[in-house]
């Protein structure tokens, strides 16, 4: 069932849109936690903090979440040429380098509505 909602290839209604946005911002969450914490405890970074507090890290690897999110969508979907698919991918990539990765997964979580 996870691997269903997760699946960036195939078109999705808006309740499984609704469950991808969810399961996306989970994986998010835990993995730059992990990372952080990792890359804390080897002493690579320090005073990171939490997810939610917006640091700049988290912004940082949010972003590229995003952004690598994004470009699987279109590839996978073959959306590339669709200039409305790569106009949100811009939108989300900007919405979640300037105010918070959970409004910019919001034009992503769209990006799987679109119909091919």
């Amino acid at each position: 069932m996870l691997g269903k909602l997760i699946d960036v290839n195939n078109h999705k209604t808006t309740s499984e849109a609704i469950g991808f946005y969810i399961v996306s911002l989970m994986i998010l969450i835990g993995f730059s936690t992990l990372l952080f914490h990792v890359l804390g405890m080897a002493g690579i970074v320090s005073g990171v903090g939490t997810f939610f507090e917006g640091g700049t890290m988290h912004t940082l690897v949010g972003t590229g979440f995003v952004l690598v999110l994004s470009t699987m969508i279109l590839s996978g979907r073959k959306l590339t040429s669709d200039l409305f698919s790569i106009l949100l991918v811009i939108t989300g990539v900007y919405l979640a380098f300037t105010t918070s990765i959970i409004l910019g997964m919001i034009p992503v979580t769209l990006l799987t509505i679109v119909k091919k």
